[in-house]
């Protein structure tokens, strides 16, 4: 168990650290930064699937129970911080960016999942999983402009 909880301890170190190098890289008060930051999520789920298991998987549920929060949620909030960047930048004011960050993570999450458990090709063949995050979030960001617009 304590083996467990090690490794679970450093994959959410090594996501965290993947997200916070994604965002160094990017702009992310633009849309293509998004989006870079959803591509490295499912990058990483889906280049480490024996990590997934253990983060997110039933077989991982007790050493999730013992991970320290800060390590479990940090990656989280780079996102979180580059949603509001993004929000500030695009004048989306009326949001609130854990919620938005939520949202933007659960379709890099399920994409990531759906890849892993090749399910995207049985219902769309050929189809990128990258392909279909960034019309995702294009189309999600976009419907907060007009919102906000309106």
């Amino acid at each position: 168990d304590a083996l467990l909880e090690a490794v679970c301890h450093v994959a959410f170190m090594a996501l965290t650290e993947s997200t916070r190098e994604t965002a160094a890289s990017v702009d992310t008060r633009t849309e293509e930064g998004i989006i870079a930051m959803g591509k490295g999520y499912i990058d990483f789920v889906t280049g480490h699937p024996e990590f997934y298991d253990l983060m997110w998987g039933d077989m991982g549920l007790r050493a999730l129970e013992s991970v320290d929060e800060g390590v479990k949620n940090s990656g989280f909030f780079v996102l979180v911080d580059a949603v509001s960047s993004w929000c500030a930048a695009n004048g989306v004011s009326d949001y609130d960016a854990p919620e938005l960050a939520t949202k933007l993570w659960a379709t890099a999450h399920g994409l990531a999942c759906l890849t892993m458990n090749q399910l995207l090709d049985t219902f769309l063949p050929g189809v990128s999983n990258h392909a279909l995050l960034d019309s995702t979030t294009r189309t999600f960001l976009e419907g907060l402009r007009r919102e906000t617009r309106d």
